[in-house]
């Protein structure tokens, strides 16, 4: 059984409308247990249209998505996934530690489990020492880090992420991708990533799907074999390879 299953998923919003915008068309994708895959394509494309829907914050016009074998809407109702977007959208006026606790006090753990599960997340995001300081008093790729321990407090089998570290300058943006690599690798947690970074596309992920403008279709899927990752591994002729790769698929979807 595949983590994610993607069988003939249309979205059209505004159907009939004069403003109808025909965003994806015809998607076809199976992401199985444990794979690193990264959404990239044109501006416009349909990538977070397609994350959405795989969340199902938007319900598909075509075609049907599951989740771990569910609709994608019973397995959002389950909780079994968790995401994280460009901003860390993270509550000022909460600790960094209620903040990680958050989604568990909604679903109702004791504060005793809330508070060893935080402590635990702190650890995996190598912050342990900043359970009791405030969003602001932190750096904006540790206050992603903070998102990302969020978005897995609770154990889900898979991660959504739109452009997490879209905003983060360059340096910091390594730092976090190695991060995330790491984590992906000690959680087993199966990541479906959208970025418009080739090189980041690339250092993260098992298989790289390309989109056509809109409407967003699958032009190409790019398999990525670099083994363990390190920060070395961008300088791996390997690596300039995959990104090679991936940078002609998105100049052929592009008519460049």
């Amino acid at each position: 059984m595949s983590a994610v299953e993607i069988r003939n998923v249309s979205k059209i919003f505004n159907r009939g409308r004069a403003n109808e915008v025909h965003a994806i068309d015809d998607v076809d994708l199976a992401i199985e247990s444990g794979e690193f895959v990264t959404l990239i394509g044109p501006s416009g494309c349909g990538k977070s249209t397609l994350l959405r829907l795989v969340a199902s914050l938007l319900s598909p016009s075509e075609g049907a998505i599951t989740v771990a074998g569910k609709s994608a809407e019973q397995a959002r109702l389950d909780q079994d996934y968790g995401m994280a977007f460009q901003r860390a959208g993270l509550f000022e006026w909460r600790t960094v530690a209620k903040n990680i606790e958050l989604p568990l006090e909604l679903m109702g753990w004791n504060r005793a489990d809330r508070r060893r599960r935080s402590a635990e997340m702190l650890e995996l995001v190598k912050l342990p020492e900043f359970g009791d300081h405030h969003p602001a008093e932190l750096s904006g790729g540790m206050q992603q880090r903070i998102a990302i321990a969020r978005s897995l407090a609770f154990n889900p089998s898979l991660l959504l992420m739109d452009e997490p570290f879209g905003a983060l300058d360059e340096m910091t943006r390594e730092h976090m991708q190695t991060e995330l690599l790491r984590i992906w690798e000690e959680t087993a947690t199966t990541v479906v990533f959208v970025t418009h970074s080739i090189p980041e596309a690339v250092i993260l992920s098992n298989r790289v799907v390309v989109m056509s403008p809109r409407p967003g279709k699958i032009s190409e899927i790019i398999p990525i074999d670099l083994g363990e990752r390190s920060d070395d591994t961008r300088e791996d002729p390997e690596f300039f390879k995959g990104v090679t790769r991936v940078r002609e698929a998105l100049r052929a979807v592009e008519g460049l």
